[in-house]
């Protein structure tokens, strides 16, 4: 008898090529304990399967390559037998149906096994240790860090603020599942700003956000400096709200029907509903694999009626997103407030999948109807195939937020205490420009902001998008600093070029000296000319030792040193998750809702996950 010899399967399966070695072992394995009734019908079967192989063998192209089969996984000729069986088992019926059904499932769920008879046949291995199906189909982007750059060559950064809170609740939700979030998933900025600060508050509108810079040793290396620029925008009571037009874009397909998923989107847009009024109205349009109108135009007090619309949505069918879309700005548009919120709140897992969904295209349907008044808020739900890429991209070019939702306390944090922030924008289009001071700064990092850089040309072109403030937003950015003289500089001095400021000493902290000139641009939320702000950076602000800094400030240089290990530690060197945990638990300071607390723990969780939560100083 052969070893060897390929085969071809009928049906869907025909024309692949396969080896029938695992079969023939294992069937003359399953035969040995069979009745005799059982082993003649397999011998017809299994002679039938030659016959078909030897017509196929016959009618076979040559030069085609066998498929190798990975041992312990099912063949297609495993399937063609079970088939088979299954046929003899409705016929045949009573024991030798138990029997014949044990050894299929034998046959599927053992590996191949060539040793002794009487040893026991290995277990099916499983996956590799570390390896997880539900991170590995999630879509994040690739995010290299920013590098070091010397003030000499480019002495200009730019880029454009983010007050997105996904990352964060998304990196939550996995190290709370017991693994390690990937890396391109943490956008430090985000974790940073997930927090807020007590910065000083506007007392008018016309001066849309305060701006606040702080500076002490960075907390993973004293011989560096941390500066820090806070931006706080005017807060508004909830009865100054503008009526609001919001049409809900709900995703109902098959991948939504998971308990973290559609029945919390529901229970989380109920909250967001209670929070409305006469003045406001509410539309729902749901997607799958078609899409339709729920409810429309609902006044916001109509809560029963909303309630009914979202307790009867069902899941099921594919994702076919982009007629949702267009359907839903549709609606935003026949019902649009003059002078008032109009959103369009997209919530899914983000699992567009079926039809022909062009994903640059629907980029340029929402920048054309945020030109026109209508801006996207995006709501991410869910685990396994999550899009998080697709969410913060189509929410940065509406001209809303993106927040990921994992628990109904993540809903009542972005829906209703964060309501005014997350439907009023009090600036859009806001860039940051800080120029270094080259005689006191030898080389700086912007710490995250990687998707968010601009050119420095762009700063002044209006026609140039950027992030959004609202009411009561705080935004928090960090730079690393290596200060001229320091011995910690990472870039060495060119050969043929004169460093000025290499042997020049730092001044003392609170001197006026000008560190480095910071300069915002923003517009009115109906403008569409910037405005300038400028703010000097002077050693005024900053402190000789860390513990002398505000708790805000150690903070946030706490949350922004277990960002980057999260990331791997490129720039944190021996700092370790012990140190962020020492630095954090005594710079909580006022926790009202017990987010800094929750973060503690976090911090605890992921050194009990990995093998570098002890510091390499211990």
């Amino acid at each position: 008898m052969k070893a060897f010899f390929p085969a071809k399967v009928p049906g869907k399966l025909s024309g692949i090529s396969l080896p029938l070695v695992l079969l023939g072992s294992l069937l003359l394995s399953a035969c040995s304990h069979q009745e005799p009734a059982a082993k003649n019908e397999q011998q017809e079967s299994r002679q039938q399967a030659n016959g078909q192989t030897a017509a196929a063998d016959k009618n076979k192209t040559r030069g085609q390559t066998p498929v190798t089969v990975i041992p312990g996984t099912p063949t297609a000729e495993d399937t063609v037998v079970i088939a088979r069986q299954e046929h003899t088992e409705a016929a045949q019926g009573g024991a030798l149906k138990k029997v014949k059904r044990d050894q299929a499932q034998r046959l599927v769920t053992t590996m191949e096994y060539s040793g002794p008879a009487s040893m026991p046949r290995p277990p099916f291995p499983g996956p590799p240790p570390g390896f997880s199906s539900e991170v590995d189909r999630e879509n994040y982007a690739k995010i290299n860090e920013n590098g070091v750059f010397l003030v000499e060559e480019t002495p200009v950064s730019t880029f454009s603020i983010d007050v997105d809170t996904g990352s964060y609740s998304n990196m939550r939700r996995m190290i709370n599942q017991g693994r390690l979030p990937p890396g391109d998933a943490i956008r430090v900025e985000e974790l940073i700003n997930y927090f807020s600060y007590l910065y000083p508050v506007p007392e008018v509108s016309a001066a849309p956000f305060s701006v606040t810079t702080e500076m002490a040793p960075a907390p993973w290396n004293r011989e560096r400096q941390l500066l820090r620029i806070g931006l706080k925008g005017y807060e508004l009571d909830k009865s100054q709200i503008k009526a609001a037009n919001l049409v809900f874009l709900l995703d109902v397909s098959g991948s939504m029907n998971q308990s973290n998923k559609l029945p919390l989107l529901v229970k989380s847009l109920k909250m967001l509903t209670r929070q409305l009024n006469e003045n406001d109205t509410i539309s729902i349009v749901v997607y799958a694999g078609a899409s339709g109108v729920v409810l429309e135009n609902a006044k916001g007090n109509e809560t029963a009626k909303i309630a009914l619309a979202l307790d009867k949505l069902r899941a099921g069918g594919s994702t076919h997103g982009s007629a949702g879309i267009e359907q839903a700005y549709q609606l935003a548009q026949q019902y649009f407030i003059k002078g008032g919120v109009n959103r369009v709140i997209l919530a899914t897992d983000g699992d567009f999948n079926v039809g022909t969904v062009n994903i640059e295209s629907l980029k340029d349907l929402i920048a054309r109807k945020r030109e026109a008044g209508i801006g996207l808020i995006t709501l991410g739900f869910g685990t396994g195939n999550y899009n998080d890429m697709l969410m913060e991209q189509l929410a940065d070019v509406g001209n809303g937020n993106y927040a990921y939702i994992d628990t109904l306390n993540e809903a009542r944090k972005v829906l209703v205490d964060e309501i005014s922030s997350t439907l009023q924008t009090i600036a859009k289009d806001v860039k940051i420009q800080l120029e270094f001071n080259p005689e006191f700064v030898a080389e700086y990092r912007l710490i995250g902001y990687e998707n968010r850089l601009l050119k420095r040309e762009d700063f002044n072109n209006d026609k140039i998008d950027a992030g959004e403030i609202g009411a009561g937003h705080t935004v928090t950015a960090l730079y690393e600093l290596t200060m001229a003289g320091s011995k910690a500089r990472r870039i060495d001095d060119l050969r043929y070029r004169q460093n000025k400021a290499a042997g020049v000493k730092a001044k003392v902290p609170g001197g006026g000296d000008e560190i480095a000139y910071l300069r915002l641009r923003y517009k009115a939320p109906d403008g569409s000319s910037s405005k300038l702000i400028e703010h000097p950076v002077t050693f005024a602000s900053a402190v000789k030792e860390l513990s002398q800094a505000s708790d805000d400030f150690r903070f946030a240089g706490g949350v922004a040193a277990f960002g980057q290990l999260l990331k791997g530690g490129h720039f944190t060197e021996n700092y370790g998750y012990n140190d962020v945990i020492a630095l954090i638990n005594g710079a909580k300071g006022q926790d009202d809702f017990g987010y800094r607390g929750e973060f503690v723990q976090l911090v605890r969780t992921t050194q009990a996950l990995t093998d570098k939560g002890i510091s390499g100083r211990q």
